[in-house]
Order: structure tokens, then sequence, then C-alpha cells
């Protein structure tokens, strides 16, 4: 039984599995229940015996991260638990109020999506019994986009044009007729809404699902990281895997096997793996192990932080540790990068809320993020003879980064922010004592970012040696031939903004316009073009002499400018609001496509083309009514401006060692 999708009901579970090359659909009754907890029960005797003779609760002793605490447990679902908390002024603490039906009921029954029962989840080898279709729809993602053609790919091609009724007709033919348990689908969840409505007003059955019915994810704007973020509205097809393959930040990094390991570790159904956060996949993941250790999982966050003086907090929240680099050309470098500094420091060093104030106990989140973390430390050695690893490998990465900023989150469920300050107290140490290492060695430091160092000199296999001696944690070292790091605007250098050509003779890029998703195609091209040219050459020497070819490049994308694709020259935004003070590009944008009838919310990616940067004129990309060249010329230069310093660099270099020989002439 190969569990591919799962859902609650109202009366319990439904879930559909590939059993014995066929596709089964199990319902079960499945009651839920959650507990709650009160400082003094006795203030709250009326509603103790209502909930007694309503639910039947009854009295209990359940385990927390902090120990076993007396309290009470009640069948019921989410509104009854939320009634609790008003009835008692917030003073009720109550557990597993939230955790999804389905994800608890495969728990508690040790049974885990995408696997047959009793295959370890923590593996990346694996089999996929699903039969899969790509679904294309040959238009861009607009309203005013016409559903007149799609493209199917099921063994062979086919594709449908027509009417809308046509080709929405076609296609649920044709799915019907291969019966796909995957589909794979760009936009999919715009483009559902679309097809839903047609089905609909042809009197066509619901399209995709196996029972004819949908669940519904709204569409949500959130801040995460900084920054404002959007999850469109999507329909869930019953009893089939349907990934938007563009909107999936899951399947961009780790493709279907990323999906399905994402699913397999977290208890979700790969349906929702596909649409959820990083942080969102490890938050599931370790209510699902508390879970499976008998740990409630808190319903409200209530030990974010304790009362703490000035001092105290300067002492321990400063963040990660960075030496910020000299901007120059550099030879001969090689970088050594900590594998999951974070997690393995929580794991390492048994940080975890309840082990702040006892550290000699086995804390929770150690606990669950070890075997996470021996299974992306082994990904990460897998996929560099097998990259069919290296989607999982992503996926894992991800899931570990996002677990050390959730124990600084005000809403995690597991995190406490000392927690938080403590791993980067400890990672500060690690980076510091590195650097004392690799100086003891007569080693130069060029550059060093939270967790990794840029050394240069003779002896780095053993400088990694002893670093890893020194903290217990595993390293990962790269060799460059040269390496650029470039300078920020006041002259001192930019910690985040390099490139470099490695010693495979691939040139690794960080922080430039060719790596920014808002730089135009047409920029982010021409750089590429640039670095591609510049990554020929292993030496100064040799580097120099590419020089013409570079400024030959520079000149055809310039020239070049007036006839590009105005598609090409789009700039990509994340919108924070939909107002803007002052003329701002972003609001600009924002107007403009509303002006076309489409809707715009926070968090969505805008693309527009800048007509008039002086008057702050934008178009839509898809209508862009012509280019204001000065501005994308202005582009063009920043872009060589970024390549060209290290031919600067490399002249700074050689008028230097001209004037040195002079001297001792």
């Amino acid at each position: 039984m190969w569990i591919f999708d799962a859902r609650a009901t109202r009366d319990g579970v439904e879930f559909w599995c590939r059993d014995r090359g066929s596709v089964r659909h199990h319902a079960v009754a499945y009651t839920p229940s959650f507990f709650f907890s009160l400082t003094d029960p006795h203030l709250h005797c009326g509603l103790l015996d209502a909930i007694e003779e309503r639910f039947g609760a009854a009295e209990c002793t359940f385990e927390t991260v902090y120990g076993p605490v007396d309290g009470y447990r009640v069948c019921a679902g989410r509104r009854a638990a939320e009634a609790i908390e008003r009835e008692t002024r917030y003073a009720a603490r109550l557990y597993n109020v939230d955790v999804r039906l389905e994800q608890r009921y495969l728990v508690e029954r040790g049974l885990f999506p995408c696997a047959y029962p009793g295959e370890p989840r923590c593996a990346a080898a694996f089999e996929v019994p699903l039969s899969s279709m790509h679904v294309t729809v040959d238009a861009p993602p607009r309203q005013s986009s016409p559903l007149s053609q799609v493209t199917v790919k099921h063994g062979r091609t086919e594709t449908f044009s027509g009417s809308p009724r046509t080709v929405v007709a076609d296609l649920l033919a044709c799915v019907k007729a291969f019966d796909p348990d995957l589909i794979l689908f760009p936009h999919a969840d715009f483009w559902m809404h679309r097809i839903a409505e047609q089905a609909e007003d042809s009197g066509l059955p619901a399209p995709f699902s196996r029972t004819g019915c949908f669940r519904s994810l709204g569409s949500r704007s959130y801040w995460s990281y900084g920054r404002r973020e959007y999850r469109p509205a999507a329909l869930i097809p019953d009893g089939r895997i349907l990934i938007d393959t563009e909107q999936s930040f899951v399947y961009r990094e780790g493709g279907v096997r990323g999906v399905l390991i994402a699913s397999r570790i977290t208890g979700l159904a790969p349906n929702l793996a596909a649409r959820y956060t990083p942080g969102t996949l490890i938050s599931a993941y370790e209510a699902a192990e508390a879970l499976r250790r008998g740990i409630a999982v808190p319903f409200r966050k209530w030990d974010a932080e304790g009362v703490r003086g000035c001092a105290e907090l300067r002492a321990a929240d400063r963040g990660g540790l960075i030496f910020q680099p000299d901007p120059a050309l550099h030879f001969r470098v090689a970088q050594i990068d900590f594998t999951s500094l974070y997690p393995t420091i929580i794991v390492r060093d048994n940080l975890s809320p309840e082990t702040i104030r006892a550290p000699g106990r086995r804390g929770f989140l150690p606990e669950v993020l070890e075997p996470l973390l021996a299974f992306r430390i082994a990904t990460k050695q897998q996929k560099k003879s097998d990259p069919s690893c290296a989607g999982i490998d992503c996926v894992l990465k991800w899931m570990l980064v996002t677990c050390f900023g959730y124990t600084g989150y005000k809403n995690a469920r597991f995190g406490q922010i000392e927690v938080h300050e403590r791993i980067t107290a400890a990672a500060r140490e690690i980076l510091l004592r590195s650097k004392e290492i690799a100086e003891e060695m007569g080693l130069s430091v060029l550059h060093g970012i939270v967790d990794c160092l840029w050394v240069q000199g003779s002896g780095v296999e053993e400088f990694k040696r002893r670093v890893e001696a020194a903290t217990g944690i595993s390293t990962e070292r790269e060799d460059y031939d040269w390496i650029v790091f470039l300078p920020q605007a006041d002259g001192t250098g930019a910690c985040n903004r390099y490139y470099g050509r490695l010693s495979g003779g691939e040139v690794k890029v960080r922080g430039i316009l060719a790596r920014r998703r808002d730089t135009p195609a047409y920029i982010r091209e021409m750089q590429r073009d640039l670095l591609a040219a510049m990554g020929e050459a292993a030496g100064p020497a040799e580097l120099l002499a590419l020089e013409e070819q570079a400024r030959g490049i520079c000149r055809r994308y310039r020239d070049g400018l007036a006839g590009a694709d105005p598609e090409d020259l789009a700039i990509r935004r994340r919108i924070s609001r939909l107002t803007y003070a002052g003329n701002r590009m972003e609001g600009a944008a924002v107007r403009a496509i509303q002006r076309r009838g489409v809707e715009v919310a926070p968090g969505m990616e805008v693309a527009f083309v800048v007509r008039d940067a002086a008057r702050v004129v934008v178009d839509p990309a898809w209508d862009a009514g012509g280019i204001d060249a000065g501005y994308y010329g202005a582009l063009v230069e920043k872009a060589w401006g970024e390549v060209a310093f290290a031919f600067r660099c490399l002249h700074e270099k050689n008028n230097a060692a001209i004037e040195a020989n002079a001297g001792n002439t």
C-alpha cells in the first residue's frame, strides 16, 4: 500500500494508494481529540462540568517537551478548543488542536505517504509507482489569455485546440482515458480555476478529481524572512497529485522526488508538500515527530521569551559573524563551507527550549533533527556520484536552514529566542576558531560569512582537517583558480557579491546581476556570456588576454538594446503592498497592471518594462509600448562594471609590479 493522497473529512479520513498495481480509495472513521491544562481548575468548575457532559472530557496526564502535565482530554475539534480558550480568558493551554487530521491519523498508525509499510523514511532511493502526465496551456497565465490550446504529454504528445469548451472537454477525456496519478502542470493553480469554471458551464465533470470534488487552498499574503510572499489560491483534486511546476518552490528546487521526500518526512500529502514553504514543512515534521513520540503539540506559543535586562540582551543577541573582504581579484583561493552548520550545532550542543534551563536532559529538537541531519549529510555525499539525489539534498538543505530560523520565530511550536541566540553564539565561536587555526598555519583569511571561510595559501587540506577536529563539524572544500570580491558603494568589500572560476572550470556567482531575480533576461544573458568567456581563463595572463573579447560582448549587447524584445527587458519585482508613497517603479507597475483588469495582491511578483524612467512610466511585460533606452543602457553599464572590476584589478596589479621593478632598478 503506497499512499499518495489523503484528506480529512467531516467523519474521518480518506486516502488513496497504489496497491497491487491498482488505485484504491479508503475512507475510515476517525474522531480527533485534544488536551488542555489549567493552572487553577477550581476557577473553572462550571466549564469543566459542561465539557464533561457534552464531550466526555476526562482527566489525564499527557507529555510535553517540558515533561508530564496534568490536564484533560476532549474528543472534539478546533471549534470546541477555541471556545474553551475564550471561556477561560486564554488561561487554558491547549495541545494537539490544529495538527492536520490526516497527518495525525497516519502517524498514529506508523504510516507515512509515498512509501510502502516498513520502508525507511530517510532514504534517497525509493520506488515511485505512479503514472504521470504533463499538461501545458499554450498561453501566459493572465485573465485575458484564451484557453484555446493545451498540450498533453503521457507517453505521446497530444495538442487540443479550439474553443474553451472543446479544449476542456478534450483535456478531461484525455485525463479520464490515461488516468494518471501525478499531473505536472505549469501555473496549475491559476489555470485550474479557469478549467473548472469552463467545465461547470459546459456541464462536464469536475476536472482531474477522482471523486468529482476539490479541496480549496485559499490565497495568502504573508511575511517570510523580511519580505512579503504570496501563495495563490489552489484547487486540489481528490485522488491525484497536481503540482504547479512554476509556483511550487519545493518542486523547483527538488523536482518530483523532492516533493515526495518532503511528503514522506512530514507526513503531509504531496499536494500540500508541493505548495508549502520549507518553514511550514519543517514545522509539520516537528509536529509529526512529537506525535510519534507521544508528545503533545502546543496550540499557541506561550514560552517565546523570558524577561531579560538590556545588558544580557546586548551580550546574547549578536547574530552571525562576517569578516568583510577586501574588494579585489584573488588567485588560488579555497572556500571551506560547514555542512548544515546551524542544525549541527542544535544537535551537537543539545539546544532546545526545554534544555535551556535543564541541560542534562536530551532535547526534543536535537532528537528529531539528528536523523534529518544525517540524511542530508548522506545525500550531499551521494549526489556527487548520483545526480538524481541532488533535488532531495536541496529540499533537505532548505528544511534544515529554516529549522534554525524557526527557533527564533515568535509562533514556532518548538522554538525559543534564547535557543536561536545560543546557536548564533556557537556559530560565531566556530568561525573565530577556524580563523585562528588558519592564521596559525600561515594562511590568509580573505573573507568569512557565518558558515564559510575563503583562505589563501598552502596546506588547505590540513587546515580543513584541523577545523573539523576542533569543531566536530564536517566541511566541504571548493577551490577557485580566481575569485573577485566586489566593492560596495562606499568602496568597502561587499560580503555577498562575488564571482570566480572553480578549479573544474565552472564559474560560480553570488549576488551580482546575473544571479538576481529582478534582472531583465537580456542583461542577465549579457553578463552570463561575459562570465562564460572569462571562465576560459585559469590564470592572470589568460584572463587579461580576454579583456578585448569581453568588451566586444558588451558592445554587442549595448548596440542590440534598441532591437531587443521588450519582454526580455522585463524587470520582476515582488510587491509588498498595493500603494506606494512617492514615485516608485513598483507602485507604477501595480497601477499599470490594475488598469488592465488584472488583480494584484501583496507578495505577488509583477513584471514590467520601463518606458520612461524620469516620469516613472512602466508597462506590464506583456503589453510594453516601448523602452527607455537610457535606463536600460545604464543597466548594461552596471552589468559590465561588475565584470570590468576584475580587469581593473589586473591592470592595477600590473602597474604596481612595474613600479616595484622600476624602484628596484
